[in-house]
């Protein structure tokens, strides 16, 4: 069932798609004044709804076609790093499609039931409790399905009408489900975090400790809102039930067990991640259809497999394409080229830089789903954050936070449809009704972006390990700058500050000053100089020359310029001194 427009609405629609028509044109003119032809017809192909996958693989092969170099034309030039060990050897390529697949599994059996029951037992009670339990439910399924929309789907399509029951208006209930579809992309198994760990170089376990802060207050933040709500709208609040919040959990339990398999594993060194998400995929399985017996292996496990590994697949597929382009980018010294320009225009400083970054993944989370905006927009930035030294995990949650926030945001956000199409609203009228949980994780944003100690607090301990690791073989702290900031070449770590700099220049141990031979010779004394004027007088009484017995004559002291220029023997001198005249005889 498709959302309905009135007919009243049918003109503003109409005047709307030709304003949005003009400015794709105006923006398609703007890039190929600036880049040419061939990026003109690239963006238009793409605001047209060609496959992302097929833009990004066509703009590698025409960008390596086209190169100035005529040694580059050559289509092996496209995918070098999509074969190598760090994208092909990644386990995360085998973890993506597994923890589809356990999201999808949850999503079609009657786990969301379970887990609004818990929910509700637990916080129902509390002002805004039902509330509370939307955005603890949300965040949950979230963070394995990676905020595909199931979750507005399958949570959002439980909680909206109990939400309205209970008395919260329907603007409200609206927003939040709307809203709740990207929660969670921060807390760990999150797919997200696992995609740009991937494509930035760092480790997904450390990044899972990083959003665990920021993750919470954006909850907290909205929990605190929807309790303000709940005693602004005088919603009536649920009893606390020792005995049902017992008989909820012991409901839950097995479906409580699949973070403890995943993180239990991953934290304990017993079984990698792809190991990890492999048991979380045969467990959920597993209970769903021994245990629940809410699925059919022979009805149900077909459709949900091809279902969860067509969007698996295109992810890989996407990630594979966009190495490719990235390889070019990389190549051709782009970033760089694109900071000197800011640099140029003025913007120096980190809170400015900040201030453009969030602007430009705001439009581009809008306009892209999350993983394909994770794979083309973190090697462009990166290099940027590599300049301005910001901490590798505060650069994540910076990322990861705007994509939770594009999700829901007017005019494109991805969430506004999904629910548009799931609760048969006109998209605009989404529009006033999001915006204050867009307001409010926007500030959870700047509170992120201008607070680093919010994504790096939990991961001082690692870096504290690799200083004292290094400075017990004394050693520069390489492993502790690849956790401290951004590195432009990873293989090559330096240091983050100005100090550390100083100690460690270019990232390696300071060199001992330079002597030349005449310095590291002992100072020459009063006796030594003494002996040497004996030997240069046993020298001269010998015949030796001063250069050191070549047979020249011996250098008489020079009486003229010339003399004292060449170094050699003055005859008509050394006459007149033997016959004992003077400079004047």
């Amino acid at each position: 069932m498709s959302a309905q427009v009135s007919p009243q609405m049918q003109p503003k629609a109409a005047t709307g798609a030709k304003v949005g028509l003009s400015l794709v044109a105006a923006f398609v003119l703007v890039v190929g004044w600036a880049g040419g032809v061939v990026a003109a017809l690239v963006v238009a192909l793409a605001l047209l709804g060609t496959p992302l996958f097929a833009i990004m693989g066509g703009a590698s092969e025409i960008a390596w076609l086209l190169h100035r170099d005529a040694a580059y034309h050559h289509l092996r030039y496209i995918a070098p790093t999509v074969l190598d060990e760090r994208f092909a050897g990644s386990p995360i390529l085998v973890t993506i499609p597994l923890f589809t697949f356990v999201g999808y599994v949850m999503a079609e059996s009657k786990t969301p039931d379970r887990i609004v029951r818990a929910s509700s037992a637990f916080f129902g009670w509390m002002p805004g409790g039902l509330a509370i339990v939307c955005i603890v439910a949300s965040a949950f399924f979230t963070t394995l399905t990676g905020g595909s929309g199931v979750t507005i789907v399958a949570i959002g399509g439980l909680l909206y009408p109990a939400l309205r029951k209970q008395g919260y208006s329907d603007a409200f209930a609206l927003g939040l489900v709307t809203t709740g579809g990207s929660l969670g992309l921060l807390l760990p198994p999150s797919l997200p975090i696992l995609v740009y760990s991937l494509v930035a170089g760092i480790d997904f376990n450390k990044t899972f400790k990083a959003g665990l802060l920021p993750g919470v207050l954006v909850m907290i933040m909205l929990g605190v809102y929807a309790a303000y709500v709940g005693l602004r709208e005088k919603v009536k609040l649920s009893k606390l039930d020792g005995r049902e919040m017992l008989a909820a959990l012991w409901l839950l339990k097995w479906e409580l067990l699949i973070p403890v398999i995943i993180l239990g594993g991953l934290a304990t060194g017993l079984t990698s991640l792809d190991e990890s998400a492999g048991l979380a995929a045969l467990y959920t399985l597993g209970i769903e259809v021994y245990i629940y017996k809410d699925l059919s292996l022979k009805k149900d496990l077909p459709r949900i497999a091809k279902s969860s590994m067509a969007l698996a697949g295109a992810v890989i597929l996407i990630l594979a394409m966009a190495n490719a382009l990235i390889n070019y980018v990389i190549q051709e010294h782009i970033p760089n080229q694109v900071l000197e320009f800011m640099v140029h225009l003025g913007l120096t400083q980190t809170w400015q830089f900040l201030i453009v970054l969030n602007v430009f993944l705001l439009v581009l989370g809008m306009l892209m789903d999350g993983f394909s905006a994770i794979l083309v927009a973190v090697p462009l930035i990166l290099p940027f954050a590599a300049r301005f030294t910001l901490g590798p995990f505060h650069m994540a949650m910076i990322f990861l936070l705007n994509l939770e926030i594009a999700y829901c945001c007017p005019p494109l956000g991805l969430n506004l449809f999904i629910s548009s199409f799931r609760f048969n609203r006109p998209v605009v009228d989404l529009y006033k009704i999001v915006l204050p949980f867009a307001g409010i994780l926007a500030l959870a944003l700047v509170m992120v972006s201008y607070i680093p100690v919010l994504s790096d607090v939990t991961i001082r301990g690692d870096i504290r390990a690799a200083r004292e690791t290094a400075a017990r073989v004394n050693s520069p702290p390489r492993e502790a700058w690849l956790l401290e900031c951004v590195q432009e070449d990873r293989t090559n770590p330096l240091p983050c500050t100005e100090e550390e700099r100083r100690k460690w220049p270019g990232g390696q141990v300071a060199a001992p000053v330079a002597t030349t031979p005449e310095a590291q010779a002992p100072a020459p004394t009063a006796e030594a100089g003494e002996d040497a004027e004996d030997a240069e007088l046993l020298r001269q009484m010998m015949g030796g020359g001063g250069d050191g017995g070549s047979g020249a004559a011996p250098a008489a002291p020079p009486s003229s310029a010339e003399g004292a220029g060449s170094g050699e023997i003055n005859e008509e001198e050394l006459l007149r001194q033997m016959q004992g005249g003077t400079d004047g005889g």
